[in-house]
């Protein structure tokens, strides 16, 4: 199980490292966009090209921070279900769910999408908009973001499996201190004199 657990946090490392990394994406898509915005309004100006990166980027966002969204269990979950179960239970069901419904998922979608990118990328295929971009970039980005995906699902079951072995806390109880919005109403408790 030790072999495992180093596994599990070469993946961790692996999805933050890449979710971390595509924060930058954001601010690339938000500059291409203003970018593009501006050169249309003042010159009247524009291009599909300059659309279509931003497509790109979001998707790549979206795509590969799906790995980096599990790891940090922030992905959209039934607490109204599982707040009332015991640790073990909510254990139980991320092992379960994990197993059932995420990894075949995850493995049909890439599986069924590689074709599409290796099709695209042999023809060369082009975007069907005048002045668009090389295809297979995006397509490439399906395949490796379910990937990613794939593999923090293996790290968040040998997670669960060890915590109901007892060999570690409860990985979901992640202390990664509070969220914005708990800053934000901290900060309004504090302002309105509610809070000492």
């Amino acid at each position: 199980m030790k072999a495992l657990l180093k596994l599990s946090r070469l993946i961790d490392a692996l999805n933050n490292l890449v979710g971390r990394l595509s924060y930058w994406l954001i601010l690339v898509a938000v500059l291409v966009s203003a970018g593009n915005a501006t050169v249309r309004y003042l010159f009247d100006r524009s291009s599909n090209a300059w659309l279509e990166i931003q497509w790109y980027l979001f998707s790549a966002v979206f795509l590969f921070c799906a790995g980096y969204t599990l790891l940090h269990n922030q992905h959209v979950r039934i607490d109204v279900v599982t707040s009332h179960l015991s640790r073990r239970g909510r254990a139980w069901i991320d092992l379960l769910g994990t197993l059932f419904f995420l990894l075949p998922m995850a493995i049909a979608i890439m599986w069924m999408s590689w074709p599409v990118f290796v099709q695209a990328y042999e023809l060369n295929e082009l975007s069907s908009n005048a002045g668009g971009l090389t295809v297979w970039p995006a397509r490439l980005m399906v395949p490796v973001g379910f990937f990613l995906l794939i593999l923090q699902g293996f790290s968040e079951l040998i997670k669960r499996i060890a915590f109901l072995l007892g060999l570690i806390p409860d990985p979901a109880e992640k202390d990664e201190g509070p969220s914005a919005e708990e800053q934000l109403a901290e900060a309004l408790r504090k302002e309105r004199g509610e809070v000492a």
